[in-house]
């Protein structure tokens, strides 16, 4: 009987906490804007920034020495690629130089003299592509586009120059591509921005929102002087843990809610690759919530003033996305670093989402991510009850 009374306590404490939880998130207009408006705010901003997937057209300024016919079929070659659109022409390298530094062009097109007399002979010659390589997508782009053109143009006159000796069309076709590359590209077709970045970019969003909100609300608590996690009995065993699970059911409930916009809604409306079926995606979301919960409500135990938990976590923010293994692969970052990165749930959860989301990886595949999140929940559940302990110990030692 007093365990089931003890039992009727604690769930009684916990609904009240939730109830407290969720009415002191709609009363704080900067926590709501941040756990909940701020989930459909910056979905909508990325997704509309990158919403064209992949860069085209990116303006070339074109330097024909040679103006020749054979010259300004190349060149006709090149604009005719989806990368690369010959928006400018200049007389010289010099001037072109001067449209690149200029910013009208971010690339540079160069045919040089007695191109078509150097092919007509049989002679080695070369077109230039000079791009802007501290921008690795517009140079990727340029060197993709020339590259592309120039080597067609090149195929078709060895072509010619091997069917002008007399070899049939198949056979000369055969000698000048004896071994044939064929590239498949899996999950990511098309090569698009959106869809290579947006995926992991809204797990690091559902982390750092969840983090800044909870801490603006342990502030608050701070600054007015008062605890609502301290409360009568909270330092008799398992006092704290009704209080803990109440509060972190009112951040779980919001944040299934805004699941439903950041992983349903974003996904459909900018048609983001989804292969994943409903099981592995909630194993792997729930550990991942609840573990960033957990150290949220840890972390707000220090925040003296409201606005502290915005100065930590916009500090951490670029580290988190950098070691996350979005912009850079995981396995090139130092041992030690990406060690003290998991720290972070985002840097196990980003790369096992994208495994499950993107590539449709099932329970099998997701076994160590997933043992690893629920052991981080485990950790930072326990770090919160003895943050709370501290709290609540502290307050009643005050008169």
């Amino acid at each position: 009987m007093q365990f089931i009374r003890s039992l009727s306590v604690g769930l009684q404490l916990t609904s009240r906490f939730y109830r407290e939880e969720l009415l002191a998130i709609v009363k704080d207009t900067g926590a709501l804007l941040i756990l909940f408006l701020a989930l459909i705010i910056y979905p909508l901003i990325y997704g509309l920034a990158y919403k064209k997937e992949v860069l085209q057209e990116v303006p070339v300024a074109l330097v024909d020495l040679d103006g020749t016919a054979t010259s300004r079929q190349v060149a006709r070659m090149v604009d005719a690629t989806e990368e690369l659109h010959l928006s400018r022409q200049a007389p010289s390298l010099k001037e072109a130089e001067g449209l690149f530094y200029a910013g009208e062009v971010n690339a540079v097109l160069v045919l040089p003299e007695a191109f078509e007399q150097d092919i007509m002979a049989g002679k080695h010659t070369q077109v230039g592509i000079y791009s802007d390589a501290a921008y690795f997508l517009l140079y990727k782009q340029s060197m993709m586009g020339a590259l592309q053109a120039v080597g067609t143009f090149s195929g078709g006159v060895e072509v010619r120059r091997l069917l002008a000796s007399g070899l049939p069309m198949e056979q000369a076709l055969r000698q000048r591509d004896p071994v044939a590359l064929r590239t498949t590209l899996l999950f990511n077709p098309s090569g698009g921005y959106n869809s290579f970045v947006v995926p992991g970019l809204l797990l690091v969003i559902i982390q750092q929102t969840l983090l800044i909100g909870i801490g603006l609300l342990g502030g608050t608590d701070r600054e007015r002087g008062r605890f609502r996690f301290a409360v009568p009995g909270a330092l008799h065993k398992g006092g704290i843990v009704p209080v803990v699970l109440g509060k972190a059911g009112a951040y779980l409930s919001l944040y299934l809610l805004n699941l439903v916009i950041t992983q349903v809604w974003v996904y459909h409306w900018f048609s983001l690759p989804d292969k994943t079926s409903w099981l592995p995606a909630l194993a792997l979301m729930l550990p991942f919530l609840l573990a960033v919960i957990f150290l949220g409500m840890a972390l707000s135990t220090f925040f003296a003033r409201r606005e502290h938990s915005i100065l930590f976590v916009v500090f951490l923010s670029p580290l988190v996305l950098f070691l996350t293994g979005l912009s850079w692969p995981a396995s090139a970052i130092p041992s030690w670093l990406q060690t003290l990165a998991h720290v972070f749930p985002s840097t196990t959860m980003v790369p096992a989402w994208l495994r499950v989301r993107t590539m449709g990886a099932g329970m099998e595949h997701i076994g160590p991510a997933l043992g690893f999140l629920l052991v981080q929940a485990l950790l930072y559940f326990l770090l919160t009850l003895l943050a709370y302990y501290r709290v609540a110990r502290r307050q009643t030692k005050q008169p």
